[in-house]
């Protein structure tokens, strides 16, 4: 008698095969996916990293059939066995949220802002499931409870603007859960969160992964994301994949050249003494090693004393920033990181009077810039460059790259004059040379050119009247590493070359590790520690410092373990 074995396979709960995306556009047909294959089975985090443009978002767009009607599409993509590219409308619109859920990139414009939060989660609830309002009110509070926002009862009834970043990308998460589907779509989940809210969000996104055998794909450019939560990652360029493995392979043993150069691109942190640093935690210690020595005023272009800012709110004066001190020398950058609301960008506006000053003081350039009259402010502001967090919302869609770049020359004149056209396009000219880009760019306006490309026009306007101060805030926050490396590059030969001092404000540590010589940390408006970069990098004296440290993820996945202990031992060292 013969015995015949029938063999199960598990169903992916994603399966793309063969998949091609093309767009129909004026200028001809643009080919945005080419002949992409992969699957994810349930219970897997698989990462799709790439730059701009290498396809990875049009390809989980496809998987929820989001793309628009200019879309031509073929090959397989099948969510759970269910076949995707030729579903109805109504058959689509039965899968997303109940089969197929997504977590998008910014909770602010994936959330309603006139509903309330439990509404939001329980309207998930009531388009697929048979129950009552107070069954899906009950469901959405058990839900954002699951997903770690605290007093979930009471949150449930606030609106999305009366929560916290990290809130809402909890709440984007609970709503993706609501339905429990077989695979969820996180698109850059992190990118707009400080490193000790992405750790949360990340380590909240493993756990329900591994409780619930949900299956994950998450799009992200994040080496260090992917090295902390993915089992499996797929590497996209030019609408192709490139190079596929596991997670370990693919990061510290990368096979293709566009790989290496991807992770050679990223800023890494060095790793600090971990043994030792949780040790002086728990002992309430200073860092034995650390050699803390007071800065020294050599060529100050920026001091501030005892700064304080103020400001009012409803009758109650609320305080940004508290007696914090901060120098930058000629020809040195300073880093100053902290999280969300610990006041560094105000700290960073303080010196241009942005902000209410009500206490201590400024010297910029030898002046008492608080004392200053107007026409001397003016003049002070003249030697200060600024580069914005997001150049498209900093550059004015109705003008020029030329004109944007040319505004501080006209503002301000050149030699007391206001500058004849030709003196004008000679500098916009001489300007986007320095930030490597040809001069035709000056006819263009801000929408027909890259994230890089705009970045680098807010560093030639910023250099416009060749400034002694240069004040950076978040500049490569929204680029693709690859790109970031270039600007980040550029800046450091433009501030050898011109030489002027450089506040440098983000909240990424391995970038100001990458470009600064000293570091200032904030967190809730005041200054918790401030010396040479590879002291405090490396041996934190506050307790603050070391936990930020180690919720920065590393993009070496065997690294990333050990930093991810860390933080567990730094956090339990702070609840005992």
């Amino acid at each position: 008698m013969s015995t015949t074995i029938v063999e199960t396979r598990q169903v992916p709960a994603l399966k793309v095969e063969n998949l091609v995306v093309d767009f129909k556009t004026k200028n001809g047909t643009v080919n945005a996916v080419r002949g992409v294959s992969f699957s994810v089975a349930p219970g897997e985090v698989l990462a799709v990293v790439g730059e701009s443009g290498s396809g990875k978002t049009i390809t989980s767009l496809t998987s929820m059939a989001l793309l628009p009607s200019t879309a031509r599409t073929s090959g397989v993509v099948e969510v759970d066995g269910h076949d995707v590219l030729n579903a109805s409308a109504s058959a689509m619109d039965a899968k997303r949220g109940n089969v197929v859920s997504m977590v998008f990139q910014e909770p602010m414009t994936a959330l309603n802002p006139s509903m309330k939060v439990d509404k939001q989660v329980a309207e998930a609830i009531l388009n697929h499931r048979g129950v009552s309002k107070a069954e899906a009110h009950a469901r959405a509070v058990a839900l954002l409870e699951k997903v770690g926002i605290p007093d979930p009862e009471v949150k449930a009834r606030n609106y999305p603007h009366q929560l916290s970043g990290g809130q809402r990308q909890r709440v984007v998460i609970a709503i993706a859960l609501a339905c429990e589907p077989r695979l969820i779509i996180a698109d850059e989940p992190t990118t707009a969160l400080d490193v000790t809210v992405q750790a949360e969000i990340l380590e909240l996104l493993r756990n329900l992964v591994q409780e619930t055998n949900t299956a994950l794909l998450l799009i992200t450019h994040n080496m260090g994301v992917v090295a902390d939560l993915s089992d499996r990652v797929v590497v996209m360029n030019a609408g192709k994949i490139v190079e596929t493995g596991t997670t370990v392979q693919v990061l510290t043993a990368p096979e293709q050249p566009y790989t290496r150069a991807l992770l050679a691109a990223v800023p890494t942190l060095p790793e600090a003494q971990w043994d030792t640093v949780i040790a002086a935690e728990r002992t309430k210690a200073s860092f034995p090693e650390a050699e803390v020595k007071e800065i020294v005023a050599v060529d100050p272009v920026l001091d501030m004393r005892g700064i304080c800012v103020d400001y009012a709110s409803g009758g109650r004066k609320l305080r940004a920033v508290n007696d914090a001190d901060l120098l930058i020398n000629r020809g040195e950058i300073v880093g100053l990181v902290g999280e969300s609301g610990s006041g560094k960008s105000t700290l960073g506006r303080a010196p241009l009077g942005l902000v209410p000053v009500t206490g201590g003081s400024i010297t910029l350039f030898g002046g008492n810039a608080l004392k200053a009259s107007k026409r001397q402010i003016r003049t002070l502001r003249s030697r200060i460059g600024i580069i914005f967090q997001d150049p498209g919302g900093s550059l004015d869609p109705r003008m020029t790259v030329g004109d944007s770049i040319a505004e501080p020359l006209v503002m301000h004149g050149v030699d007391g004059r206001r500058p004849v056209r030709s003196v004008r396009e000679a500098r916009v000219a001489e300007l986007l040379e320095a930030v490597r880009l040809p001069a035709a760019n000056a006819q263009r306006y801000p929408h027909e050119l890259s994230g890089g490309q705009r970045q680098r026009i807010g560093l030639a306007r910023a250099l416009a009247l060749a400034p002694e101060l240069l004040i950076a805030d978040e500049p490569t926050s929204a680029l693709d590493v690859s790109v970031q490396d270039e600007v980040l590059t550029l800046l450091l030969e433009l501030q050898k070359e011109h030489g002027f001092g450089c506040l440098f404000i983000s909240h990424d540590l391995a970038v100001v590790h990458s470009v600064s010589q000293r570091v200032t940390v904030m967190q809730h408006g005041n200054v918790i520690e401030s010396g040479a970069t590879s002291r405090v990098l490396q041996h934190p004296e506050a307790s603050y410092t070391r936990h930020l440290l180690a919720s920065v993820p590393s993009p070496n996945p065997i690294m990333q373990k050990r930093r991810r202990e860390a933080r567990f031992a730094l956090l339990s060292s702070k609840d005992s």
